[in-house]
């Protein structure tokens, strides 16, 4: 047997046992969770749910695309209880599946504000993560960076860095201008935002911020929690580009800085409903929430919570408040736009 054979054995080997784990599941002490998020990004706080239960939490993790799929596939069979993912356009899309069944609980309906959950309570926003501008200090006055429409001015042709329009974090944010403004209007300014670009879109969130501090583009767009981690890091690199960018919160005089949310859904047929109500009521609990803003650098959904020290050092902000289930509902369309503007 060759070394690749072998490779993939072992892979399989592994899926196997994975499956067999969560399969034999449905007891009255055990929830099923497949999870987009980094294990390292929710494992502490199911540890600290099973402590104070006693229901173990099985954690099947993978990309929110894939353990969809897989949902999908595995049908009424599912394993899964519980879907959480980091998107509410990925949520939308689990919705409009069918794979979600309805929840009202006291605690879910106090802590999670109307337009960060499902308006038919499918799904329910866990922690919000805002999608600003960020600058050089030596080199951009944050004053320019008035809303989103701006970034499509002239002035910075040549100086901005966005990931693709493969990433599901943009193609939100362009539905939410969708909402706002209209197709027209939106496609409009992405093909000025795509005039703009200093270099073709490439990496993560992390590598737009990193560009801005290199000096390869002068504004990026990216999400609150990367900075957050960078923030926090002691890593030399991370600490540098740090000192040298800052956050401009756009659409401050109208509706606001765009957030997304990660969230989780009830499935339909969960063999284990009891267990995944009590989960899904402890994640989004206060010190549940005072957890996400501490390690995770995430803004709580609970208004109770309390936000982190990185957190507060940003500064305090208009947020969007369009409902999250507008992202969703404009995904296609907003791919489309973003194909149409030349946004690869």
């Amino acid at each position: 047997m060759n070394r690749g054979s072998k490779v993939l054995l072992a892979l399989a080997a592994g899926t196997l046992a994975v499956s067999s784990l969560i399969a034999c599941s449905g007891s009255s002490d055990e929830v099923n969770l497949y999870s987009s998020r980094n294990e390292g990004l929710i494992k502490p706080l199911l540890d600290e749910f099973t402590a104070e239960t006693g229901i173990r939490v099985n954690l099947l993790t993978g990309s929110g695309s894939g353990l969809l799929s897989r949902i999908q596939s595995e049908g009424s069979n599912t394993p899964a209880d519980l879907f959480l993912t980091v998107d509410a356009g990925s949520l939308h899309r689990a919705k409009q599946a069918n794979l979600f069944q309805p929840i009202h609980t006291q605690i879910l309906e106090g802590a999670v504000p109307d337009h960060l959950r499902d308006s038919e309570r499918h799904w329910y926003g866990l922690s919000m993560r805002a999608r600003p501008v960020f600058y050089a200090k030596e080199r951009v006055n944050p004053e320019e960076i008035t809303d989103y429409l701006s970034l499509a001015d002239e002035q910075w042709r040549g100086r901005i860095c966005v990931r693709s329009s493969d990433n599901i974090y943009n193609q939100s944010m362009v539905a939410a201008m969708i909402a706002h403004h209209g197709e027209a209007v939106t496609e409009e300014w992405a093909r000025g935002l795509v005039a703009n670009f200093a270099r073709n879109p490439v990496g993560g969130d992390r590598d737009q911020i990193h560009a801005v501090a290199s000096g390869q583009c002068d504004i990026a767009i990216a999400n609150t929690y990367y900075f957050g981690g960078m923030s926090l890091s002691e890593d030399a690199t991370n600490q540098n580009t740090v000192s040298k960018v800052a956050i401009a919160w756009p659409a401050q005089d109208s509706y606001g800085t765009h957030v997304n949310v990660s969230g989780i859904g009830l499935i339909k047929s969960a063999r284990n409903p009891e267990n995944a109500i009590k989960l899904m009521n402890f994640l989004a609990r206060e010190s549940s929430q005072n957890w996400y803003a501490e390690a995770n650098s995430e803004y709580p959904v609970n208004p109770n919570a309390q936000w982190s020290e990185v957190l507060q050092s940003w500064g305090n902000f208009k947020a969007d408040e369009i409902s999250m289930s507008e992202l969703g509902e404009n995904n296609a369309a907003a791919v489309r736009l973003m194909d149409r503007a030349g946004w690869r």
